[in-house]
């Protein structure tokens, strides 16, 4: 299957990159910015396309790695063109195939969404990180195969999902990963009230929260958890509580501490967490 990019950023170059390492056929890109065109084709050696029009006729797959808000945009250039057969894909987290490519298969071609679960960074490096990023995968049910194929042969980690399905995945990405910068600032916050700079409660915490994430990744959610409700510690809870002085934060505290409950629970089935459940949920 021959490959070709519309639209020449971070993502773009980095597929573009590992898809060519790992013995795919990348015939090159295309963008409204010729220079960037220039320089991806020059990175994964392949070909700049000064006309979308040849880049459609030359590709079998078509990733349009452009910003989500042009998707749809890009998409209805491109079918000016012949697509019969033609897999067209975006890389966007929270759209599907079928919201960002309209009436697709009227025109016989067929939509995928194809989103790396990953933060891409750089334009040069990123490709060397993929073999260990999981991609979401979603759109025209019937094609499927192929598009999974492709992911296999490229050695790919995916997960099929449904597209009912796409923007609570990417609701959970979100959690994971810009939300967790929101507790970080929680925490850094509470520092700088207790005579820490910024810098300093940064670099106080950051063994704490390296050490955490590797062990979870490692070794479970269970075996991670430690602290005070882990313990039963209702005392430390309450003060903890009663530091706050604003309620907001100290409903946030109590909701996540009804998260991570079940957990502490799991991990200890003989211990009662009645009392404490009862001082996080009130």
């Amino acid at each position: 299957m021959r490959i070709g990019f519309i639209g020449a950023g971070k993502v773009g170059f980095t597929l573009g990159k590992y898809f060519s390492k790992h013995g795919k056929e990348v015939i090159g890109y295309y963008s409204r910015n010729t220079q960037s065109a220039e320089e991806a084709a020059e990175f994964t050696k392949t070909k700049a396309f000064d006309k979308l029009e040849d880049i459609v006729k030359s590709s079998d797959v078509l990733f349009l790695t452009v910003p989500d808000g042009s998707i749809t945009e890009v998409y209805r250039e491109v079918v000016r063109y012949p697509v019969r057969d033609k897999f067209i894909c975006h890389c966007s987290g929270a759209q599907t195939a079928a919201a960002a490519f309209p009436e697709i298969r009227e025109y016989g071609a067929f939509g995928y969404s194809v989103h790396p679960l990953f933060a891409v960074s750089s334009k040069h490096k990123a490709y060397k990180e993929l073999a260990d990023v999981f991609f979401a995968l979603e759109g025209d049910y019937e094609h499927m195969p192929d598009m999974e194929g492709l992911m296999k042969s490229a050695w790919l980690k995916y997960q099929r999902i449904d597209s009912a399905d796409k923007i609570g995945y990417h609701c959970g990405a979100t959690v994971a990963s810009n939300l967790v910068i929101g507790l970080v600032k929680e925490s850094v916050d509470i520092f700088e009230r207790c005579g820490f700079t910024r810098e300093d409660a940064l670099s106080a915490l950051a063994p704490l929260i390296r050490g955490n994430i590797q062990h979870v990744l490692e070794d479970g959610m269970e075996k991670s958890l430690t602290g005070a409700l882990e313990r039963g510690d209702k005392g430390t809870l309450e003060k903890h509580i009663d530091w706050y002085n604003d309620e907001d934060s100290k409903q946030l505290y109590k909701l996540l501490s009804q998260r991570i409950l079940p957990i502490a629970k799991a991990k200890h089935p003989e211990r009662s967490y009645e009392d404490i459940e009862k001082l996080i949920t009130e």
